[in-house]
């Protein structure tokens, strides 16, 4: 067998910048969450306001990019000797 048979596929740091990712992307959607209107008969424009159309999105994506780097980034090799 290799010497890497015991190592895990993800590292501690990763993983912690995995679970930070996940937490700007919850985040987002709670930035995503509101403006419904109590009279379904009068139509709410602040559904419309820059913090569900643009900041909550970029929010979400900044999430999931931390995600995508935090599995594919690569450990550190220590050298053993």
């Amino acid at each position: 067998m290799g010497k890497n048979e015991n190592k895990m596929a993800m590292t501690a740091s990763g993983l912690k910048l995995m679970i930070g990712g996940l937490l700007v992307m919850a985040a987002g959607f709670i930035l995503l969450a509101g403006g419904g209107s109590d009279d379904p008969q009068v139509f709410n424009y602040a559904m419309f306001d820059f913090r569900r159309l643009v900041a909550a999105p970029v929010v979400i994506v900044a999430g999931i990019v931390v995600v995508v780097v935090s599995i594919m980034r690569r450990p550190k090799d220590k050298k053993e000797e």
